[in-house]
């Protein structure tokens, strides 16, 4: 028998520290949910160079 999948609004949500937008859990991140803080490349990227 199969598992059935959460459904995308059951699943936990995060607020990006650079764009301020929400972004849900993906599967790649299951292993370092707790030190994402972006929710792409693009924002992880402008966040360095804000830094500088």
């Amino acid at each position: 028998m199969k598992e059935k999948r959460p459904k995308k609004a059951d699943l936990p949500q995060k607020t990006c520290v650079v764009c301020g937008l929400p972004f849900t859990w993906r599967k790649r991140w299951a292993r370092c949910w707790d030190e994402v803080r972006y929710c792409s490349e693009r924002c992880r990227r402008g966040a360095r160079s804000a830094r500088s």
